[in-house]
């Protein structure tokens, strides 16, 4: 029996598949980095060296237990510390460049001028926050500094990674303050388009 030959594109009865349309917006949008007084390139290569780390020590550690059926003890409690400090790193970054998660129907629509309460309103929040977490994160490496609190896998004592949990939440109370300061001062659009 011969062989059927696969019909030749385009058939009539079917049309060639559209393209995939372009996004709205770009997903990472291409705009400057806001005017900050300390640079935004701090967050970025801390971000990026403790990343670099995070996935040397993982690598690692799993090729120890390929061929060993055993871990390194250390790299977990390691791993985890390095995440938090990246995460905070990450979060004072994309909050300064406003590319945090955030509840875009409420944030972004209405007049300017209701952005602009609802972006001072959560700028508030933020800075609250972080101000507390700073204020009790003191108190908790304190705490293991005076307890001498050691960890379980290498006997470190714990504050030493603790202490860049109050470290981190002060820079970005720091980093919220400046955008609010830019919010603050930035003139308000007029209806018509003008500056008010």
């Amino acid at each position: 029996m011969p062989r059927k030959r696969p019909p030749r594109w385009p058939l009539p009865h079917m049309s060639r598949p559209e393209a995939p349309a372009e996004p709205v917006e770009p997903i990472i949008p291409a705009e400057a980095d806001p005017a900050v007084k300390v640079p935004l390139a701090i967050e970025d290569w801390l971000a990026v060296i403790l990343l670099a780390a995070l996935a040397i020590i993982t690598f690692l550690n799993v090729l120890v237990r390929y061929f060993t059926d055993q871990s390194f003890a250390w790299t977990e409690e390691i791993s985890v510390f390095l995440l938090i400090v990246l995460t905070m790193a990450g979060g004072s970054v994309a909050f300064v460049r406003n590319h945090h998660i955030r509840i875009e129907i409420l944030a972004d629509n209405g007049s300017p001028r209701r952005q602009r309460i609802m972006a001072l309103i959560a700028n508030f929040c933020v800075l609250a926050f972080f101000v507390l977490l700073t204020v009790l994160s003191i108190k908790l490496v304190s705490d293991e500094f005076v307890y001498e609190e050691t960890s379980p896998a290498i006997g470190v004592p714990t504050w030493w990674y603790s202490i860049w949990l109050p470290v981190m939440a002060a820079a970005i109370s720091l980093r919220t303050l400046g955008t609010l300061r830019r919010l603050w001062r930035a003139p308000l659009p007029k209806a018509d388009g003008g500056q008010a």
